[in-house]
């Protein structure tokens, strides 16, 4: 977005830039796509599209007078991959087979009492190969760190819980009593009789 504001205020020394909008397509190299402005005239007028390229290139891609005329397209974009068209309401760039070339910030201007009109500002950003691949794997690690994560904390718990079972098992005071009990043989002093009982313990 702030680039959007940046190339506005640049313009603004040559074009008129009056309630423009700014837009941001992503695309796979590949696809087809259609670039969609407002069309702001209420008159029959001349329509450009215009593109800028790392912020510093800029180039024309193509012209239409009235919506029912045919588009003349700019030195380096006839190579039947552009289609350019308009109607009451949109004036439309088709870009048929997309590439990295494709790649940067698309003007929709009108030509209005001597002044060129952005209407719409539309960023397309082609997305590399090797930034899917980037993606895929760091969306693949990072799946892979959260599940090893889950599963270390699971067995972190349960070791826990198997030490807090063995503690509880064992009371401080466990202690085994064994009683044992003797009877000697009776006297021959009838009436006397003689016990002897033992506790044990350890």
């Amino acid at each position: 977005m702030r680039s959007f504001s940046l190339i506005k205020a640049f313009l603004l020394c040559c074009v008129s830039v009056s309630g423009s909008e700014s837009q941001t397509v992503q695309v796979q190299p590949g696809e087809e796509i259609n670039l969609l402005c407002p069309n702001i005239s209420t008159t029959p007028t001349q329509t450009d599209w215009l593109r800028l390229v790392n912020r510093t290139k800029s180039s024309c891609v193509s012209s239409l007078y009235e919506s029912d005329g045919s588009p003349s397209f700019c030195h380096g974009f006839q190579n039947g991959e552009y289609e350019m068209s308009s109607n009451v309401s949109t004036v439309f760039l088709k870009i048929k087979h997309v590439d990295l070339s494709d790649s940067g910030l698309y003007f929709c201007g009108f030509y209005i009492k001597k002044h060129t009109v952005i209407a719409k500002v539309i960023e397309l950003s082609v997305q590399d190969e090797s930034d899917r691949r980037i993606n895929l794997i760091t969306v693949i690690l990072g799946s892979l760190t959260v599940l090893l994560t889950i599963v270390i904390v699971g067995l972190a718990v349960k070791i826990r819980k198997l030490q807090t079972g063995t503690r509880n098992n064992r009371g401080p005071d466990h202690l085994n009593y064994a009683a044992l009990s003797f009877q000697t043989r009776r006297s021959r002093t009838p009436e006397v009789e003689t016990r002897v009982s033992y506790t044990a313990c350890r």
